[in-house]
C-alpha cells in the first residue's frame, strides 16, 4: 500500500491497524460494488482500504452515532478540541474522579463526545458494556490523560476521518449482522470482523458458539465474496471454531500481537486468521509483503488532506 495508515479516533479491542497492509493484499482487486462491514468496530479497515462505497454497520449504537455525527458535521475537530480541553481540565483537577461523572452522564444520555472521552480515558483502551448496555470500564488512572499533545492527536484523527467521509459514499447504520449481510448483492464484498470467540466477546452483545454458527450460515448464503477475521491459535490453544464452521474456505494466517490484558506479561502473540470464500493466491498482489498493485476499489485520499498525520 502506498499511503500512510489512518488511525481512527475510536479504539476497541482487536483493532486491525497493524494488519491493514496484510488485509490490503487479500482484498479482490476487481471489486466495484459496496464494501460491507457487519461489525464496523473502530472503522479502521474501511478508513484505510478506502472503498468508494461502503455500508459500515454495527450493533453498538454509540459507534454508529459517533461516526454519523462526524458525517453530518455535528462533531468536528474543533468541537472535539473544545470539549476535551474543558473536560480534560476537570479530569486533572479532580485527580480522575471526573471520569466517573462523565461515565454516569454518558450512560444516561449516550452523548458522542462523552463516548469519545470514555473511550480514550478508560482502562487499557477497552470498550465494554454490561447487560444493561452501560459502559462499565474503569478509569485508566492517569488524571493528566488529556494533555495538549494528546488532544491534538485525537483532533487530527477526527479531521482525517471527516476528510475521508466527505469524499466517499459511506453509510453508517446500527443493524444486526444478519440484516447487514442480507443487504449484500452480487458484486459487493463483505468484511466480517466479529468478536473473537473465547477472547473479545464482551464488546457489546457478547459472542458464543451459536453466534459463530449463525454468522457462518449467513455468510454461506451471501451472494458475493467475503472475508472474515478471526483468531487461529496462540501458544496455549487453537480456535476450535475454525474447524467447526470455516474449514471449507480458504484460510490465510499471520502472527499478530494484541495489546489486550491488564498486565503486559499476560499479553501474548497469536496467529491471526483471515477466512475467504475465494482463493487469495489468484489475486495480483504480493501476499508476503506490504506492497501491492493498486486495487480497483481503492481511491486513497490525497496526502495533503487535513488530519493526514497518523499516531
Amino acid at each position: 500500500m502506498n499511503h500512510r495508515l489512518t488511525v481512527p479516533p475510536i479504539k476497541c479491542q482487536g483493532i486491525k491497524t497493524k494488519l491493514i497492509p496484510w488485509l490490503w493484499t487479500l482484498v479482490p482487486q476487481d471489486f466495484n460494488g459496496t464494501w460491507i462491514e457487519p461489525f464496523m468496530g473502530s472503522g479502521v479497515v474501511a478508513f484505510n482500504l478506502l472503498p468508494r462505497r461502503a455500508l459500515l454497520a454495527d450493533s453498538n449504537p454509540h459507534i454508529i452515532n459517533f461516526y454519523q455525527a462526524i458525517a453530518s458535521g455535528q462533531l468536528s475537530g474543533s468541537s472535539v478540541r473544545h470539549y476535551l480541553v474543558r473536560e480534560g481540565g476537570k479530569l486533572l483537577d479532580s485527580q480522575g474522579e471526573h471520569y466517573y461523572v462523565i461515565r454516569e452522564r454518558f450512560n444516561q444520555t449516550g452523548d458522542s463526545l462523552d463516548f469519545l472521552f470514555l473511550n480514550r480515558a478508560c482502562f487499557n483502551g477497552l470498550m465494554r458494556f454490561n447487560r444493561k448496555k452501560e459502559f462499565n470500564v474503569p478509569f485508566c488512572r492517569r488524571p493528566s490523560r488529556f494533555s495538549s499533545a494528546y488532544i491534538t492527536k485525537i483532533v487530527n484523527q477526527v479531521n482525517r476521518v471527516a476528510a475521508i467521509i466527505r469524499v466517499k459514499d459511506y453509510q453508517f447504520s446500527c443493524m444486526t449482522y444478519e440484516t447487514t449481510i442480507r443487504s449484500a448483492v452480487p458484486g459487493d464484498v463483505i468484511y466480517a470482523d466479529p468478536p473473537y470467540i473465547s477472547r473479545h466477546n464482551d464488546y457489546y452483545n457478547g459472542w458464543d458458539d451459536s453466534d459463530e454458527q449463525r454468522l457462518a450460515t449467513e455468510l454461506q448464503g451471501a451472494p458475493c465474496r467475503f472475508l472474515l477475521s478471526t483468531w487461529h491459535s496462540n501458544s496455549f490453544r487453537s480456535n476450535s471454531c475454525l474447524g467447526m464452521f470455516w474449514s471449507q474456505y480458504h484460510i490465510s494466517t499471520r502472527e499478530h500481537f494484541y495489546h489486550v490484558g491488564a498486565r503486559e506479561n499476560n499479553r501474548h502473540p497469536m496467529v491471526e486468521a483471515l477466512v475467504t470464500n475465494y482463493d487469495p493466491s489468484e489475486l495480483s498482489t504480493e501476499l508476503d509483503g506490504c506492497e501491492t498493485t493498486q486495487l480497483g476499489l481503492l481511491h486513497p485520499v490525497a496526502p495533503g488532506t487535513p488530519g493526514n498525520n497518523p499516531l
